[in-house]
């Protein structure tokens, strides 16, 4: 079994403390440009596995979309609640992975974010992916970003996914070690999702034109770096997409 994420406050609380540089500044980019952030036809976001409503928030402040962020987490919610409140995110409670609350083809771009690493069934995976397709306009395009399966171990700026130099298998349970600013580490367990499985679920789900991304930290940024980060040269993040 992984982490508990649905109401474990310290595990919120943890998570929402933790410094998401890489994520800002190589993860996010890669998913918003993939999904047309900005552009005026992207009205609708729908954020599924939205946790404390840091990705939601940016894409209010990036463009002039509203979100549907949706998360199990109730701790998670109510951060995302208190602390990053806007009046165009909407933050609703997951219950059994399904979106009731929207109606078919109601929204124009849809990410997750961290969610099918987290998801140790890839049923439950199947299941997730085939609700976003469903709620996804068509010609609107879903974005996955999660921790690259194919760089696991690698000690990046401010995280490590898996054990050094250990081989996972296809869903196996992952350790996973968050650096928090000014010390300390949050412990998680995820599962190891190979890139195939990204690719399998979407085209299963109906997803076309389905396209994978796996973006460097800029050589500029790099170069302010006293020693050059990890995530220069080994990509930290999977980033899939696809068109319904």
């Amino acid at each position: 079994m992984g982490t508990q994420w649905k109401d474990t406050v310290d595990v919120a609380d943890g998570f929402d403390a933790y410094d998401d540089l890489p994520e800002r500044l190589i993860g996010y980019p890669a998913v918003f440009a993939a999904l047309g952030i900005g552009d005026p036809s992207v009205r609708t976001v729908l954020d599924y596995g939205c946790g404390p409503g840091k990705v939601a928030n940016r894409v209010v402040g990036a463009s002039a979309a509203h979100v549907v962020a949706a998360d199990i987490s109730a701790a998670m919610l109510d951060i995302a609640r208190t602390r990053r409140a806007h009046p165009r995110i909407q933050y609703h409670q997951i219950d059994s992975g399904g979106l009731p609350f929207l109606a078919d083809d109601s929204v124009d771009a849809a990410m997750s974010c961290y969610v099918f690493i987290n998801v140790g069934e890839q049923a439950q995976i199947k299941a997730i992916v085939a609700e976003v397709h469903r709620v996804l306009r068509p010609g609107g395009r879903y974005a996955i970003l999660d921790t690259n399966p194919d760089t696991t171990g690698i000690r990046f700026s401010t995280f490590r996914s898996g054990e050094p130099g250990r081989v996972y298998a296809h869903g196996e349970r992952r350790q996973v070690l968050l650096h928090q600013p000014g010390g300390g580490v949050l412990e998680l367990i995820d599962h190891h999702w190979p890139r195939q499985t990204y690719l399998d679920v979407l085209a299963e789900a109906g997803f076309r034109e389905i396209t994978v991304a796996q973006p460097l930290l800029d050589p500029a940024a790099a170069a302010q770096a006293e020693t050059p980060p990890a995530e220069a040269t080994r990509p930290p993040f999977l980033i899939v997409s696809g068109v319904k």
